[in-house]
């Protein structure tokens, strides 16, 4: 990891700067000034309180992490180089709201680990071009 100091670097791909350039302006500015992470905010994440705004999602060693902005989750993983955070997906709360309805799914970031759907959501994001 880039060391416990400072903030990561954001990289969005085009799927996920076409994501958050739907909402309007200010709402942009402070979704993009709230989320500063640094490698500290990932070490020690409680993925089990419902109001974290940090959460962790893993699938066959793979691990990503869930942040939540207002009614937005923001989808990212570490880059390879350790200083560097690849946002994959920012997707609208509501948007799961009714995915975790319809498939009867309790703990978000547990059950979102063992949908399919999801997993093709993160991929389709990380085949993206990176802007």
């Amino acid at each position: 990891m880039a060391g416990s100091y400072g903030v990561f670097q954001v990289i969005f791909n085009e799927i996920s700067a076409a994501e958050i350039s739907q909402l309007p302006t200010l709402a942009q500015l402070e979704v993009l000034n709230e989320f500063q992470v640094s490698p500290d905010d990932l070490e020690d994440i409680d993925d089990h309180g419902e109001d974290s705004t940090f959460g962790t999602i893993k699938k066959e060693g793979k691990q990503l992490y869930r942040y939540r902005a207002n009614d937005l989750r923001i989808y990212f993983e570490i880059a390879d180089s350790g200083e560097a955070i690849i946002v994959h997906r920012v997707l609208n709360r509501n948007t799961f709201a009714d995915f975790l309805f319809r498939t009867n799914l309790s703990k978000e970031d547990d059950d979102l680990s063992n949908s399919k759907h999801f997993w093709k959501l993160i991929e389709e994001g990380e085949n993206a071009r990176r802007l």
